[in-house]
């Protein structure tokens, strides 16, 4: 059996899956965003592509697929996510349509298409962030703006008054031009949504669809308000202390939305805000959890002894196995995404072995890179590292990340001056 995967860079998740792969015996063909003039610079025989460049790549792919006949396809990140989609189509294989995940990419077809629905969904308008939305009589506060295109929280930012919101824009307008946006050339780069404020607790689901039909493997709480002016995620903690009944009703919000979208087979990591009495869908990304936040996953499976990675259970699902039987582990898991306390170059990184010392805490990952420019949100795309944490009780988690956090000391320098 051999599976396609869609990245836009090769990373620690992909690295995931060839490992599954290799212990379950399939055969993986990468498709990357990488220069397409080198003789494979990584030697992984991956295929060449650029995601703004759709027909060419998929193109690619389907000469790749000649040689290399597949059996299934998933894609690693929202941009991957539509050229999967077309290249499932064009193969026959099992994958959502080009148009649903489309419709995921953009956050206001997808809140479009979820009022149709009857979903709930918070007041919304689109507008250029040319635009002077403040003295919009539309716009009511307290409210958010988001840029279509951009993920992972980039560019959302609260407004609890006219002014707020004419600073917020002018931000967020500045963050649209810079180069590294403009170079997505996804076609939203341009655009904004403007919406109200939804108060509550913010969750995320993890599952897969299979003809439509969504089976959850887990529920994320996100124990930090996420109430503004920035929104960035912090803690991702499983299983939920929601009530049983809520999550149910959580889930089945989740099902209806992926209807609405149009969504019917694959992974999906969807954004819910529950409030006191309707659970919002925020998003359905047509995807798994990111990078290394997916290690906080493991299943069983009934009859066998062991626990076997996210990535196993979602290579098993894209060649059609029935993955009902496995279970996610029943001790309490999460991950710290270490936020970014400043903009500043990172010099070093101090009590890494104390923290990684502290009961309950299982592996530490510092990402960023000495004399990295580091950025915080609303501009910044990316975190310091991970903390990863596993206990009897989802108490015991959170007490481990946020002590093993405490003991990590970041050292941050003025970032250098821009000269002429």
């Amino acid at each position: 059996m051999r599976v396609l995967i869609l990245s836009t860079t090769t990373g620690y998740q992909l690295r995931s899956f060839g490992d599954a792969a290799e212990r379950i015996g399939i055969d993986l063909i990468f498709a990357t965003d990488r220069c397409q003039q080198l003789d494979d610079p990584w030697r992984d025989a991956a295929v060449p592509v650029r995601f703004h460049e759709a027909n060419g790549s998929l193109l690619a792919i389907l000469n790749a697929a000649r040689e290399r006949p597949l059996d299934g396809v998933i894609a690693v990140g929202d941009r991957p996510a539509v050229l999967a989609a077309r290249a499932a189509r064009s193969l026959g294989l099992r994958g959502n349509s080009p148009d649903s995940v489309l419709a995921s990419v953009n956050k206001k077809i997808a809140r479009v298409r979820f009022a149709a629905a009857g979903l709930p969904v918070p007041w919304f308008f689109e507008a250029p962030p040319e635009q002077a939305v403040a003295s919009d009589p539309r716009v009511r506060y307290p409210c958010v703006i988001k840029p279509l295109g951009l993920s992972g929280s980039r560019g959302v930012m609260r407004a609890d008054s006219p002014d707020d919101l004419r600073v917020a824009i002018a931000r967020l307008k500045k963050l649209l031009s810079r180069v590294d946006v403009r170079a997505l050339r996804n076609g939203l780069e341009d655009t904004m949504l403007v919406e109200g404020f939804i108060e509550g607790r913010e969750f995320a689901l993890e599952g897969a669809l299979r003809d439509g039909v969504l089976r959850t493997f887990a529920i994320f709480d996100k124990p930090e308000p996420l109430d503004g002016p920035f929104f960035e995620e912090t803690i991702y903690v499983t299983p939920s202390d929601l009530p049983r009944e809520r999550q149910h009703a959580m889930a089945a919000e989740v099902q209806r939305a992926a209807r609405a979208l149009g969504l019917t087979d694959g992974p999906v990591h969807a954004e819910c805000r529950v409030g006191a009495a309707e659970t919002f869908v925020l998003e359905i990304a047509a995807r798994p959890i990111g990078g290394l936040c997916s290690r906080v996953l493991r299943f069983s499976r009934h009859g066998e002894r062991g626990l076997v990675p996210l990535e196993e259970v979602l290579l098993r699902h894209a060649i059609g196995e029935d993955v009902d039987e496995f279970v996610r582990e029943r001790s309490a898991a999460g991950v710290m995404m270490i936020p970014i306390p400043r903009r500043g170059m990172l010099r070093r990184v101090d009590g890494i072995d104390d923290a990684r010392a502290t009961p309950n805490v299982e592996e530490i990952h510092i990402t960023a890179k000495t004399d990295q420019l580091l950025e915080p949100l609303p501009e910044g795309a990316s975190y310091l590292g991970f903390i990863f944490a596993r206990a009897v009780q989802r108490a015991g988690v959170l007490a481990a990340l946020n002590e093993a956090h405490e003991k990590l000391r970041f050292d941050i320098a003025a970032p250098l001056p821009i000269l002429g």
